[in-house]
């Protein structure tokens, strides 16, 4: 996997720019964050949160290994949310454009993935620790993945670029707006200039995995 194409990098530059800002108003009670209206609940972030706990815990091999998992995924709960924020902007972004990920386009990346990570469970192993992302939720991972592809052909964006990653970027900041996005102050802000989780390992974000044969990581 280490010699994957990284197609989209957020880099530092990228970093500085406003994308998605607070709209200021209260959420909705009992929700992480309100996206186009619809609530992201606290219940539902913890149930994520849970699953990736769950599973690192299974490929600890031992309490001591499971607790440095958890000194290094301390900000993990703040990063699932910013995963689920961004997916449905990217969803959005995807439609404005109009493209969309297919069943068989996450099958057929999946099996690539698979093949250059040296099966199913070495895949699932990479994207626990790499993306905190659980085994059952991989394909919702790849999903955003060609999306994230399939947009970027769609605005003619090279991504190895900075015109291109603007570009990309820009609609990106145009689909945000349009879900008017509130945060539950718990969570923090929803500004990349201010918010730590400009770091948050999104897969997509840190990169898209280009249609080679194999033979990477953010």
């Amino acid at each position: 996997m280490h010699r994957r194409r990284t197609a989209i990098a957020l880099s530092a530059a990228l970093a500085a720019v406003p994308l998605l800002s607070a709209c200021g108003g209260a959420p909705h009670p009992g929700a992480a964050a309100v996206v186009g209206g619809q609530r992201i609940t606290v219940t539902q972030l913890e149930s994520r949160v849970n699953e990736v706990r769950a599973a690192q815990r299974a490929a600890a091999p031992d309490d001591t290994q499971y607790q440095q998992t958890l000194a290094r995924t301390g900000t993990l709960t703040r990063d699932t949310l910013h995963s689920l924020v961004l997916d449905r902007v990217l969803d959005r972004a995807a439609r404005n454009a109009g493209v969309r990920a297919t069943p068989q386009d996450v099958q057929r990346m999946r099996t690539t993935l698979e093949q250059q990570a040296g099966g199913a469970k070495a895949l699932q192993s990479a994207w626990l620790q790499q993306y905190g992302v659980a085994p059952e939720r991989i394909d919702d991972s790849l999903r955003t993945e060609v999306e994230a592809q399939k947009l970027a052909a769609a605005l003619g964006a090279d991504m190895n670029t900075t015109d291109g990653k603007a570009a990309f970027w820009k609609a990106m900041s145009e689909a945000s707006k349009q879900l008017r996005i509130d945060l539950n102050p718990r969570y923090g802000t929803w500004d990349v200039e201010k918010s730590t989780r400009v770091d948050a390992k999104t897969p997509w974000v840190k990169q898209v995995t280009g249609a080679e044969t194999p033979p990477q990581t953010a």
